[in-house]
């Protein structure tokens, strides 16, 4: 499978002007922010312990999409020492925030339409609050399954769009746009987001849903 080429100046995702890191520094900070949170990276690490991979096996781990390196932080500190986390962003400015805070992490600036891995290189990939941002999910998923070996899994999490949009509502966020966040371009129920990965990368494994979102690891064939 070829690299898909994206022009960039035709994209309507502004990743530059979101606030990526917010939901870490100031709406996980409170005490029903930091559980959701909690419950968000454990449903994550029970769908990376149900994936059963070959105990003691060295495994190829990328997150993209890394932002700061917030959410690359708890991947690091939930992964088993057998495997080597990398990780990626597209915006350059943030890249050394996220080194800083993950200073043993290989970080490197990339597009998640254009990945710098080779062909069937990778075990792990996760993509954690990112496809929502994108303007064409269909193509990250597709070079994303590129760079997968036969057999890797993806672990991928949206919010649960109806349910972000209303508590961001209800917490006076966003009225004007009826609680959609700024940069949010797709909308996924959990049915919808399991219809289109099964259509545009391979069946659904497994999925947890913690509120609000929805973390679905799926496998390559």
């Amino acid at each position: 499978m070829t690299k898909e080429t994206i022009d960039t100046k035709e994209l309507r995702a502004t990743p530059e002007q979101e606030d990526f890191a917010g939901k870490y520094t100031e709406e996980g900070t409170g005490k029903v922010g930091g559980k959701l949170l909690d419950n968000y990276f454990k449903a994550v690490k029970s769908l990376y312990k149900g994936a059963h991979f070959e105990k003691g096996a060295r495994l190829k781990a990328v997150e993209i999409g890394c932002g700061e390196g917030f959410s690359t932080e708890r991947l690091r500190a939930m992964l088993p020492g057998n495997v080597s986390l990398s990780a990626s962003e597209y915006v350059a400015e943030m890249i050394p925030r996220a080194a800083e805070r993950n200073p043993k992490v290989p970080i490197v600036q990339e597009s998640a339409y254009e990945l710098s891995y080779k062909d069937n290189s990778l075990d792990v990939v996760f993509l954690l609050e990112v496809l929502e941002h994108l303007d064409y999910p269909d193509k990250a998923l597709a070079e994303i399954h590129r760079v997968l070996r036969p057999g890797g899994v993806l672990i991928l999490g949206v919010p649960r769009e109806f349910l972000w949009c209303t508590l961001n509502f209800a917490r006076g966020k966003y009225w004007k746009s009826l609680g959609n966040t700024p940069g949010h371009l797709n909308h996924w129920s959990t049915y919808t987001l399991k219809r289109f990965i099964g259509k545009h990368f391979g069946p659904v494994s497994d999925q947890r849903t913690p509120l609000p979102w929805t973390i679905i690891r799926a496998q390559k064939r």
